[in-house]
């Protein structure tokens, strides 16, 4: 069964950082790619930043561009979030989530970790 562990929410201050993890276990199959994703409050969940498995190629929203930044390290399956410069905007509800190879969504998520960002 795969799982997605996160870690690292919390709070912060305007203008501080927070890393965020995320562990991928139980799976055999090739990633294509890894992804974060936020939900603020009363908000749809939206895309921030994903990374290219094999390539290590990121995207980003053009809301973080600059301040975030998606890293990975394949032997631990693991991608990171470091994020600078936050904003209260920031404050929301964040998921990790992959998508395997060949496939056309992102299929498997964790259970998400809170941010919040004090002005």
């Amino acid at each position: 069964q795969v799982q997605l562990v996160e870690s690292g929410g919390g709070l912060a201050q305007a203008g501080g950082s927070l890393r965020l993890s995320c562990a991928a276990s139980g799976h055999s199959f090739s990633t294509l790619q890894m992804g974060w994703f936020r939900q603020a409050p009363g908000k749809e969940r939206e895309f921030v930043a994903t990374i290219n498995w094999s390539s290590g190629e990121p995207s980003y929203a053009g809301s973080v561009k600059g301040r975030f930044t998606i890293s990975r390290d394949s032997a631990k399956n693991t991608v990171y979030l470091e994020m600078n410069t936050l904003k209260p905007e920031d404050t929301g509800v964040y998921y990790c989530a992959l998508q395997r190879r060949f496939s056309s969504r992102f299929e498997y998520w964790g259970q998400g970790t809170q941010v919040t960002v004090s002005s």
